[in-house]
């Protein structure tokens, strides 16, 4: 099932996707809510589309699937790859840092690069969204808590990320971490640890990997997060990119206004945006 957050003339609301149109789920107020009460929340997107009302997915406005996610936890170097074209080692322990819920972005909607930022760059990530809440949980239980999986895009402002040994400067910036376009529920994802991801800047290929790269599996990273921080619903993990950044080309490669970003994961989706000034 694919879920969605989305805007329609005005009104805010979340759907379940059937072909190009999206069926408005009703009893729920958010994708949070509706993860919240489990499988009534699968019940009541079941009822949507079985209901006729339908919204063409042409006519909206795409929103994160979680809009206001108590915590965004994020993994640095998590491919072996990206970590040696930046000149770095593999980390021995997962590289954790923050976005924030105003960093968060759309399917389709502009990220704005601000003035004072001139080395944009791009890293496409496979985001996990947490479906009920575990603290302490093991590696081997670890993926029953997931709701589901998005494609992201871990949008970085370089220099500023660079000023500190903290990478969160670069990464928080309002509107840099594009999820979407839905959620796909957990079951459609057979095995998480072999999917192909891959991203294109202006229709050139620039990243291709597969998440059975990753140094710290999904199952791994939210039992590990889990000893730190109870993880509650709606909570969203990005778990690190594969080679192919813009800053590690020769030459680099930063964002422009007018660039166009698009990413895929297998079996997730494709997210696209566009920068502007």
């Amino acid at each position: 099932m694919k879920l969605l957050s989305y805007q329609h003339n005005d009104e805010i609301g979340i759907g379940a996707v059937d072909g190009d149109q999206v069926a408005p789920i009703k009893g729920a107020a958010n994708m949070i809510a509706l993860l919240e009460i489990g499988e009534a929340g699968v019940a009541l997107a079941q009822a949507a589309l079985a209901d006729s009302e339908r919204i063409a997915l042409a006519a909206i406005t795409y929103l994160p699937p979680v809009v206001r996610p108590g915590k965004v936890v994020a993994l640095g170097r998590n491919y072996a790859a990206h970590a040696k074209e930046g000149g770095a080692e593999p980390p021995e322990f997962p590289m954790l840092f923050h976005k924030t819920h105003t960093s968060l972005n759309g399917h389709n909607r502009p990220i704005l690069i601000p003035p004072t930022a001139e080395n944009v760059d791009f890293e496409a990530e496979l985001a996990v969204i947490i479906g009920k809440t575990c603290k302490n949980v093991s590696e081997a239980d670890a993926l029953d808590y997931v709701a589901g999986y998005a494609c992201a895009n871990d949008v970085t402002a370089r220099d500023w990320q660079w000023r500190t040994s903290q990478f969160t400067t670069g990464k928080m910036v309002d509107g840099f971490g594009p999820l979407g376009p839905y959620l796909v529920s957990a079951d459609e994802i057979p095995d998480v640890q072999n999917l192909d991801i891959q991203l294109w800047h202006n229709g050139n290929l620039m990243q291709s990997g597969n998440t059975r790269m990753m140094i710290f599996s999904v199952a791994f990273t939210i039992s590990y997060i889990s000893q730190i921080t109870t993880l509650e619903v709606g909570d969203v993990i990005l778990t690190g990119t594969p080679e192919g950044v813009g800053y590690a080309r020769k030459p680099p490669v930063f964002m422009q206004a007018g660039d166009e970003v698009s990413m895929e994961i297998a079996g997730v989706g494709r997210l696209t945006n566009r920068f502007e000034a």
